[in-house]
């Protein structure tokens, strides 16, 4: 792989700098679950006739948006106008339908039709004579991955929170048209563009709804890449407060990172139109996230270029991936993904943890962090998975079915996923990290090796898998059933954790206690009023404060007779004494003053060094075993 172009801003763009997605490939015509997403809306009327979309935003200070949709050609059965429940990439309900008032609709002529409502996310129209214009406003202040957001200074449009769709009409062109509030406003997409830099079309509903939108005032870079004899473009639009240099400086990072990646698999995805774009959004008022789509992502963050560059290309890593590893590499629970419902599957840990794994690693490999800095970003992710109670409940497969409550998910009701739960990104990233340093010590191979196999078996021809293919995979590549079967059954579909302190050894890195001499009681949330500390969340399950029965809501008065007023105070107590000591502990619960003895235990809090911060000798064997992982220094 070569990188190659000149990479000066706008090249190759419209006249005035309209990101492009020059044409659709049949190579998305390939993807299943487009066929299956077809099936799921269904097929009515003339598939050649467009469906078309006007979008103004003439109270953008308010955060609104006024659009219209015309269908045309259409039967004699009634019209089904959908808002969607869900979005590619998130796995819960979000019910957008909630920010969409002041629906009509009229006819081919301009009367007025009437409209039914069935359900909270649907509009129909009974009678009608083959045209149908729907025209309806959109509230929408929520820049990130999930939602859009109106202002004037850009409209942030993800496309299943903000336009209505009709059932039956998946397979007809959609031609959408944009009236920018503000005259230096721009459009970055993966749709496909016209000769209007304000007018884009999508082959079909589903690409539609996989095309996030960014219209605004942005600076754009892009450059071109090599793969297999094909030219790829990737482009970076970058809405935000900083200087000319910050993207400056933040393009070459990327620029590497995209790079590391690419090698792992020796080429990218086969873009459709030859185009990635990354859509950036790092102003004060988003809201931080990354969803990834088919050719572009979006990265929004509060957080500055000119301060934070580094952590935020965290978000570019994991999401460029994503391209790869769940794009088209596919579990087939989400085929099709399915707008009106939410979305499970058994294979986040695989999609989103290797993922999460590859993140802080791209980085390091590119030399954009040290050693000890990528010692410390895998230690929270050991820690909290050697630790965390939820093991004792659920697989890594079974967390990940999970995610139609937890990813974004909202709910009023209290929960015990603190002692039940660990995220499929986590967790899927320790596999990862166990499954790479094992391939490495055990096999002389890498994880890189296995995920350019899974590329080649069902992301490139884009079959969706399931895990039993994962660990087909994983036996035809190491060549040791055994193997396999083994380390599916303990590691993937069990709750083991193997040895990670003996698999870092091998480059020289040290998993440790923090400091396993000074007393704990458990880590939680406590607030200081009343006099007292008062447990804003339970403690963890098997923590002392949870064997003498303490929960949510529940106020400490005093520990070995000393008030708790404030946080240094319980900070003494527990720099005084030592694990294995009992103390005599006074809280309140639900009207009842309680007293119990109070065990401390020793701090399970682990670390990753590297042994030249602990002091121990680093071996040539270790260095490289290190360099063949994580890059040269």
């Amino acid at each position: 792989m070569s990188v190659g172009g000149s990479g000066e801003r706008g090249a190759g763009s419209g006249s005035d700098g309209t990101v492009q997605v020059r044409s659709i490939q049949v190579s998305f015509m390939k993807r299943s679950v487009f066929w299956a997403g077809m099936m799921l809306l269904g097929r009515l009327g003339a598939a050649d006739a467009q469906i078309v979309y006007e979008v103004s935003f003439p109270n953008a200070v308010h955060h609104e948006a006024l659009i219209t949709v015309t269908f045309t050609d259409l039967p004699t059965q009634p019209l089904e106008l959908r808002m969607s429940r869900s979005s590619p990439g998130r796995y819960a309900l979000h019910e957008f339908a909630k920010n969409v008032y002041s629906v009509r609709a009229e006819d081919g002529n301009g009367s007025p039709l009437q409209l039914a409502r069935p359900n909270p996310y649907q509009w129909d129209v009974p009678v009608h004579d083959g045209t149908v214009r729907v025209t309806y406003t959109l509230f929408a202040d929520r820049a990130d991955g999930t939602y859009s957001q109106v202002d004037e200074t850009h409209a942030h449009l993800n496309v299943p929170a903000t336009f209505m769709w009709a059932r039956g009409l998946g397979d007809r062109q959609i031609r959408v048209t944009f009236e920018p509030a503000d005259t230096s406003w721009k459009v970055a997409t993966q749709l496909l563009p016209t000769d209007d830099p304000m007018t884009f079309t999508a082959p079909n509903l589903y690409y539609f709804l996989d095309s996030p939108i960014e219209i605004s005032n942005f600076t754009l870079r892009q450059w071109e890449v090599s793969s297999g004899g094909a030219v790829r473009t990737i482009r970076l639009a970058i809405h935000h407060d900083g200087t000319e240099q910050d993207v400056d400086a933040y393009e070459e990072m990327v620029r590497k990172v995209v790079d590391e990646e690419i090698a792992v698999f020796g080429e990218t995805p086969d873009f459709d139109g030859g185009t990635y774009t990354f859509i950036a959004d790092y102003l004060p008022w988003v809201s931080g996230d990354g969803m990834e789509h088919r050719n572009s992502t979006i990265l929004s963050s509060t957080a500055s270029l000119g301060n934070s560059a580094r952590r935020l290309l965290r978000t570019v890593s994991h999401e460029f991936f994503h391209a790869w590893n769940v794009e088209r590499i596919r579990p087939r629970t989400l085929e099709p993904f399915d707008f009106e419902r939410a979305n499970m599957s058994g294979e986040l840990w695989f999609a989103e943890g290797f993922t999460s794994y590859y993140t802080p690693l791209f980085i390091r490999r590119a030399g954009i962090t040290t050693v000890s800095d990528y010692a410390r970003s895998i230690s929270g992710g050991l820690n909290f998975v050697i630790n965390a109670p939820g093991r004792r409940f659920f697989s890594p497969v079974e967390m990940s079915m999970q995610a139609p409550f937890v990813d974004a998910a909202t709910a009023v009701d209290p929960n015990n996923r603190r002692n039940t739960f660990i995220s499929y990104y986590t967790w899927g990233s320790v596999i990862a990290a166990n499954l790479d340093l094992t391939l490495r010590s055990r096999f002389g191979s890498t994880l890189d090796g296995y995920m350019r196999t899974v590329w080649e078996r069902f992301g490139k021809t884009e079959v969706p898998y399931t895990v039993n293919d994962l660990e087909n995979v994983l036996t035809e590549f190491t060549g040791d059933e055994g193997f396999a079967t083994d380390f599916f059954a303990r590691f993937v579909r069990g709750r083991e954790v193997p040895d990670y302190k003996a698999l870092l050894a091998h480059a020289g890195l040290l998993l440790r206690h923090v400091d396993s001499t000074r007393a704990w009681i458990g880590t939680m949330d406590l607030q200081y009023r009343n006099g007292g500390a008062q447990l804003a969340s339970s403690p963890p399950l098997g923590s002392p404060l949870y064997e003498v029965g303490l929960s949510r809501r529940d106020r400490i008065v005093s520990v070995g007779g000393v008030a708790l007023t404030e946080a240094a105070v319980l900070q003494d107590i527990l720099a005084g004494h030592q694990p294995g000591q009992t103390l005599e502990i006074l809280f309140e619960q639900r009207g009842t003053t309680k007293t119990a003895q109070l065990t401390f235990e020793a701090n399970p809090q682990l670390e990753v060094v590297t042994y030249e911060v602990a002091g121990f000798e680093v071996t040539e064997e270790m260095r490289n075993f290190r360099t063949q992982w994580l890059g040269a220094n």
